[in-house]
């Protein structure tokens, strides 16, 4: 006969406690869930928790491991239910459950614990040269079309200038976001766990989107360090299988002429240490003369900062009035000419569909999946990012990295 701990909140123990007894099952005892890791566990078989952050812990359930109990976990919502599957833990159960539910529960046979997710996930960052080409909004698009599919997406804020995601999203910036995710993986602290208590979840069509907000102030900067910023990108590749990073423009490397601290904070320390931890990078330029120069004169120090990595250039905000006839041809033949780039991707300008987005607070593919902009970054997304197999580190060779992005001009 199964003996569970009845660890439940408020009136609902007492009766799931009757209901549990009238379902054949030994109640060990009632406590609060907070309380749960407490000598009790000694007598029980099994565990019955209704899930929170303050109950569902690391502690918990190593507690758990060493006295062989079975923690079955009671779910109050959708959050409470990645808690628990964050843990490895199912099946999972409503909250209002009654005891037959728990004993049918029980008598299936306990899953097997899942493996360690390995660290094959992609990390493609968003990078675009000073005067908002717009990189922000392509990458909460990128995300978004990352997750069709029930995929799960980890959406990075590591712009140390102006970071705008929390906005744009209408999420809170007083949370911990990826400052507090860089400081947990200075102290190898930064898990899967961790990032799902951290990272603020986006309902977005049928798949995940979590986004790791920025910092709140500039001011902040110091505390996305190189060293901080690659550990939690490191967690963060591990965690989901695609992570996108919005990045600064800056890419300046001479603070050290300004500083007699040689191994002190550097100001583009993020984007640089995303760029270069990068699988993929999606470049974007300004679809307008005063865009494109500007790419041009950035374009140089990108390349040398991120070697060999692959770069998808994607010409946004096209519209006809800037450039006049052929305004695609125009954007091709001046960045083939200048830069050496032969592969561009368009996304035209869609000003009803981007404020539409920014009223909701949500990405345009929600606000307005059927617009050209959702429609052009679909196509970016399934043929030059998501089809695209994780780059070796190495190559000889720019000009061999620049032929195998497989971006195609429309």
């Amino acid at each position: 006969m199964t003996a569970a701990l009845n660890a439940v909140a408020g009136e609902r123990a007492a009766a799931l406690a009757t209901h549990l007894t009238r379902a054949g099952i030994v109640v060990a005892g009632v406590v609060p869930p907070e309380d749960a890791a407490g000598g009790l566990l000694d007598a029980a078989d099994a565990l019955v928790l209704q899930v929170g952050r303050r109950a569902l812990t690391a502690d918990l359930v190593a507690a758990c491991d060493r006295a062989g109990v079975r923690i079955l976990p009671l779910c109050a919502g959708d959050a409470e239910a990645r808690l628990a599957a964050a843990f490895g833990l199912g099946p999972v159960l409503p909250v209002d459950a009654d005891g037959w539910a728990v004993f049918d529960a029980l008598a299936e046979p306990a899953p097997p614990a899942a493996a360690p997710p390995a660290p094959g996930g992609r990390v493609t960052a968003v990078w675009g040269a000073a005067g908002a080409p717009g990189r922000s909004t392509l990458a909460v698009e990128i995300a978004a079309e990352l997750s069709r599919g029930r995929r799960h997406v980890c959406l990075v804020d590591a712009d140390t200038h102006a970071p705008a995601l929390s906005l744009m999203l209408g999420l809170a910036d007083e949370g911990p976001g990826f400052a507090a995710a860089c400081r947990h993986a200075e102290r190898g602290e930064l898990d899967s766990a961790e990032l799902e208590r951290i990272a603020a979840p986006v309902g977005v069509g049928d798949g995940r989107l979590d986004v790791l907000a920025g910092i709140n102030r500039p001011s902040r900067w110091p505390e996305l360090s190189e060293a901080r910023v690659i550990a939690a990108l490191a967690a963060c590749r591990a965690w989901a299988p695609y992570t996108v990073v919005d990045v600064a423009s800056s890419l300046e490397r001479d603070e050290e002429i300004v500083s007699d601290l040689t191994d002190g904070p550097r100001r583009n320390a993020a984007t640089l240490a995303a760029l270069r931890a990068a699988d993929r990078v999606v470049a974007v330029v300004a679809a307008d003369p005063l865009g494109i120069a500007r790419f041009l004169r950035a374009h140089a120090e990108l390349r040398a900062a991120i070697g060999p990595t692959p770069v998808t250039v994607v010409a946004n905000r096209l519209r006809p009035g800037t450039l006049g006839i052929d305004a695609h041809g125009q954007i091709r033949r001046t960045l083939e000419r200048f830069a050496g780039i032969r592969d561009v991707w368009f996304v035209p300008q869609d000003p009803r569909s981007v404020d539409a987005a920014l009223l909701a607070a949500r990405p345009v593919a929600d606000a307005a999946p059927k617009s050209p902009l959702t429609l052009a970054v679909r196509r970016v997304v399934a043929e030059a990012v998501a089809a695209a197999p994780p780059p070796p580190r190495r190559r000889r060779g720019r000009l061999r990295a620049r032929a195998a992005d497989p971006a195609v001009a429309p």
